[in-house]
């Protein structure tokens, strides 16, 4: 069923390289008469909402985190221009939508324990209380008798 291209995450996240849809684009930055000439940078797209490979909860929590990167149909846009080669950039797009999933299919963290105050941490709480109070009184007028 996959082929050696898929990038495995986990048991939740598998990304088919069919699913991957890539534009080679002309890039900016430096580069000279180069740049003006060769289409390296990628526009790596990555259907989400439709990917086979990504379970409910791995598929809302990427499109979650891709944040901008996401299309209204939770389709993933990377785009990738910091190296000089369409080879490297092909490849950090595809690290970086990786990086992305792996986030994404990491479990939720557990829920939180609900604690009570110690009873020596109340008893401190009402004694400062109590100080305070104390001094605000001492700051009021004083009553000649």
């Amino acid at each position: 069923m996959g082929t050696e291209n898929d990038i495995i995450i986990g048991r939740e996240a598998v990304i088919h390289d069919d699913e991957l849809e890539e534009v080679f684009i002309r890039a900016s930055g430096p580069g000279g008469q180069n740049v003006n000439k060769v289409a390296t940078a990628v526009q790596l797209r990555f259907d989400a909402a439709n990917a086979r490979g990504l379970s409910e909860r791995v598929r809302a929590s990427t499109i979650r985190l891709a944040g901008q990167r996401a299309t209204k149909d939770g389709v993933i846009v990377i785009e990738a221009a910091r190296f000089r080669t369409q080879e490297q950039n092909r490849a950090d797009a595809r690290q970086r939508l990786a990086a992305l999933v792996a986030r994404a299919a990491e479990p939720p963290p557990p829920p939180r324990k609900k604690t009570k105050p110690t009873k020596g941490s109340v008893e401190r709480r009402l004694k400062a209380k109590a100080g305070r109070s104390v001094v605000k009184k001492l700051r009021g007028r004083i009553e000649n008798d």
